[in-house]
């Protein structure tokens, strides 16, 4: 409950979570038939990067930041970086406002697609529903993320996304998101699930990721930004996603497109990348 987004916004994490984020809903627009998105952690859905919180760790300098000042950034992150310079407020130059999950799905969302999103913290939830107020589509709950994944699942649009962004404030946080990835997966077994986790230590990054393959080991997928090529449990050394059921050629832009190029960019010292799955 103590974990506050504002400081971490647009940060490099952010950058690989929210590019992925748009190139799975955009494969879920290439069907006429609606979708489904449950976000288990949603936050409260936009930031100030000129906010107190934000200036004092200024992470998103190394993250969003730096691909919107490159004039050869790669066409694949275009959907991201719209949404991005769409939130900005009118007349407004360079980079005020991020947008997290919430916003970001919400402008993928057709007249029939659903989206729920879920914040435990009272005052997060609070500002989400402010902020999507009268919004007929995108329903907001103050409810714990994992018992959101019992509560709606298997959804009655029985095709979607299921994005979990855990805070990762309690140690035995990979034990407790791989028991209710699997269940979940059992409720809801054709849907594509996306989750984020931090990359600190690595035994207990390798542990979750076996476990959670062993889920569907034909249709896996894991990917992983390291700003740090040498990894210590001290800080942040990168960033992963792990997918179950992925989008069909998710792997290869990953691999083509979107990593070697954020390498480049976001990277901090002998920085790279860490892609593989099932069924490839």
């Amino acid at each position: 409950m103590n974990y506050r987004h504002i400081y971490h916004a647009g940060n490099f994490a952010d950058v690989l979570k929210h590019t992925a984020l748009t190139l799975v809903l955009a494969h879920l627009r290439q069907k006429e038939k609606p979708f489904f998105v449950l976000d288990t952690h949603a936050g409260i859905g936009l930031y100030d990067l000129s906010s107190e919180g934000a200036q004092k760790t200024g992470e998103f300098h190394g993250g969003i930041a730096r691909l919107l000042e490159d004039a050869a950034v790669p066409a694949v992150f275009g959907p991201y970086l719209e949404a991005v310079r769409g939130v900005q407020p009118p007349g407004t130059a360079g980079l005020r406002l991020y947008p997290g999950s919430p916003l970001i799905t919400r402008s993928f969302l057709r007249s029939d697609d659903e989206l729920k999103l879920c914040e435990l913290h009272p005052a997060d939830k609070d500002t989400l529903l402010d902020l999507l107020r009268g919004d007929t589509q995108a329903r907001v709950y103050g409810l714990d993320g994992y018992l959101a994944l019992k509560s709606f699942l298997p959804p009655k649009i029985r095709r979607g996304l299921v994005l979990i962004d855990p805070p990762f404030e309690k140690r035995d946080e990979f034990d407790t998101l791989l028991g209710h990835l699997k269940e979940a997966a059992a409720r809801f077994a054709n849907g594509i699930y996306m989750v984020w986790y931090p990359v600190k230590s690595r035994a207990a990054v390798e542990r979750f990721v076996q476990g959670a393959a062993a889920l569907a080991p034909e249709s896996w997928l894991r990917a992983e930004l390291m700003i740090y090529g040498e990894e210590r449990e001290d800080r942040l050394n990168g960033a992963g996603l792990f997918f179950l059921n992925p989008p069909w050629r998710l792997k290869e832009t990953l691999e083509g497109e979107v990593l070697p190029y954020l390498v480049r960019k976001l990277g901090v010292q002998k920085a790279r990348f860490v892609l593989d799955g099932g069924g490839e």
